[in-house]
């Protein structure tokens, strides 16, 4: 059984040698590089997107 996401957890991630923060929260995702405040957010509703179709999910 999966444990539901109720707080944000953060981790960090190195991309192309770049260091970012993510950010997995109940609202969606959100990514920021390593001490910057700005970043890049998707609600889950985004991150579903299309996705959300039968055909596109690969399954």
């Amino acid at each position: 059984m999966a444990t539901r996401l109720e707080k944000t957890i953060k981790r960090e991630l190195e991309l192309d040698g770049n260091l970012y923060t993510v950010a997995i929260g109940p609202e969606g995702i959100k990514m920021t590089p390593k001490g910057g405040r700005k970043g890049t957010e998707l609600t889950w509703r985004q991150v579903l997107g299309s996705a959300a179709a039968p055909e596109s999910a690969g399954f």
